[in-house]
């Protein structure tokens, strides 16, 4: 048993030098004519597949279409929903050293914006729209503001695109495991995102020891519901998937009837799913009738899961449930539980540290590692770090140590079996139905508008959605604060799921001695049926 709180993950599977698209010729080299992607749309009529020899072929041409427009090293944009495509630009990107920034499809302008311009994309493959968001539009009234942006390409040009590399046929450069290959952004203290430069060797090892811990076998049949923008989807699913030459079936936009007809009609094996989802899905009309059992491990992260939801899922699917925790900083997966841990260790705990991973929970103030059941800041070291904030050192040094210790900004403890708990955030960060939500970026912007004089954002527990995001607000002098003018303002500015579920107005805001506004404060006064709501 330990006595401090630091612990290593087994040694066994070793960590591989390996790049993405390597991992890809391995599973169509090996399994060329096992169903490798299906497209789950809800009409069966268009539901697409292609083989893994398939999926080989278009993600080779993908790389050298990027290729003959792209250096390696550049930066291109993928701003698109999941579409059958977005996998083939991960592999081809990936092939053709070119490095894939990831843009939520949610996001609207002055947000993409942004990325485009820190990340210096020199290129954007964008969906005509999704759910309402004109982005193509968007992203051609964006080009005059990137000085830096020489290519837009639409996906309904898919076939062209493809064709001109083709045409072109250019060499394909020498990949390395340690190279960049994608960037995806998250937050910092001043509101603005950073650039997570993530590299294959991480990327490609973290997916294939979760889905070992999850359970997954070789050739098993997947349901892929994470957004692909994320590394829950992009990693865990895709890149776990193809470590086990399993069939993805790949779902557009989450819907719980969806998801529930396609895992009776494929005889899937395997999903992960945050909380929200998996709820949702318990929720629907068609879960009790549908056949669910040939389901084998179902994996979630983004956020804790009560005893009695792991208990229903385990029980109503007969599948083991495990969870995930880390960031995408360490690509992104740094403890999990295992299958057969028992129900309180599912519910109440993150699990201990991956393969060839350490974990460490450390006092904030000192540095120094807290003993054992102590509550500190959780750190992690190992292969899974990512290379540091895109062309910012001082942010890099500020999360990775001189020791190479990621420190997350989550706050822990472990126990003497090196089992850890998340006991709240150094960081403010918001979890709603797991995606993450930074306070300041919405305080920055309510800041600007003349009825607020100060506001607090923070996130309020929600059984739904985990948590849910609650402005406080002081009113400017004399003004009357009304919500339906401030949450239509947000919106003109922010992805839908960012804007407050709840709005508050405070006399004044709980503050420290040096004027920083104390938040835990706002939450106790909240849930004390102090506050008034608008």
């Amino acid at each position: 048993m330990l006595t401090m709180s630091h612990a290593a993950g087994p040694s066994e599977p070793v960590v591989r030098d390996i790049t993405l698209g390597a991992l890809l010729q391995w599973a169509a080299e090996t399994t060329p004519d096992r169903i490798a992607l299906i497209a789950g749309v809800p009409d069966r009529d268009n539901r697409r597949q292609w083989t893994y020899a398939e999926l080989y072929l278009q993600s080779l041409r993908t790389a050298r279409a990027l290729r003959s427009r792209f250096e390696p090293g550049e930066r291109v944009a993928i701003w698109a929903h999941n579409i059958p495509q977005w996998i083939m630009m991960e592999f081809g990107a990936a092939m053709a050293g070119v490095i894939l920034v990831t843009v939520n499809p949610g996001l609207r302008s002055g947000e993409v914006e942004y990325m485009l311009k820190q990340s210096r994309a020199a290129g954007v493959l964008v969906v005509p729209e999704f759910r309402g968001n004109p982005m193509l539009a968007t992203a051609q009234a964006l080009a005059a503001r990137c000085p830096e942006l020489r290519e837009i390409i639409c996906f309904d040009q898919w076939d062209a695109f493809l064709a001109s590399g083709d045409i072109a046929k250019p060499k394909l450069p020498a990949v390395r495991s340690t190279d960049p290959v994608m960037i995806q952004y998250t937050s910092g203290t001043t509101g603005f995102p950073k650039g997570a430069l993530l590299h294959h060797r991480g990327l490609v090892n973290n997916g294939a020891h979760t889905a070992d811990r999850a359970g997954i076998a070789d050739g098993a049949v997947q349901v892929t519901t994470m957004p692909l923008f994320h590394t829950g989807g992009c990693v865990c699913c895709v890149l776990g998937a193809v470590s086990k030459r399993a069939t993805q079936v790949l779902v557009e936009a989450f819907d719980p009837g969806l998801v529930i007809e396609l895992t009776a009609s494929y005889r899937a094996n395997a999903m992960l799913g945050v909380p929200t989802m998996l709820v949702a899905m318990m929720e629907h009309a068609n879960f009790a009738a549908a056949d669910l059992s040939s389901l084998k491990a179902i994996y979630s992260g983004g956020s804790t899961v009560p005893a009695a939801i792991v208990t229903a899922l385990e029980q109503k699917l007969g599948a083991p449930f495990t969870i995930v925790f880390g960031q995408t900083e360490c690509s992104p997966v740094a403890t999990m539980t295992w299958a057969t841990d028992t129900i309180a260790d599912k519910a109440n705990t993150i699990g201990t540290p991956m393969p060839n991973v350490e974990v460490k929970i450390v006092n904030p103030d000192t540095g120094q590692t807290v003993p054992i059941g102590e509550i500190g800041e959780i750190c992690t070291r190992g292969y899974h770090v990512m290379h540091g904030y895109f062309e910012d050192d001082a942010a890099t040094a500020a999360a990775i140590d001189s020791e190479g210790w990621l420190h997350t900004g989550d706050l822990g403890a472990m126990d003497g079996r090196g089992y850890c708990t998340v006991e709240g955030r150094l960081k403010d960060m918001i979890i709603r139905g797991g995606e993450n939500i930074y306070p300041r970026e919405l305080e920055e912007l309510l800041f600007r508008h003349p009825s607020v004089g100060d506001v607090a954002v923070v996130g309020l527990p929600d059984p739904k959605w985990g948590e849910v995001v609650a402005a406080f607000i002081r009113p400017a002098p004399s003004v009357k604060i009304e919500k339906e003018e401030l949450h239509n303002y947000l919106r003109e500015h922010l992805a839908p799921h960012k804007t407050p579920r709840h709005w508050f107005v405070v006399d004044a805001m709980p503050l420290t001695g040096s004027g920083k506004i104390q938040k835990f404060k706002l939450r106790e006064q909240w849930s004390k049926g102090e506050m008034r709501e608008l």
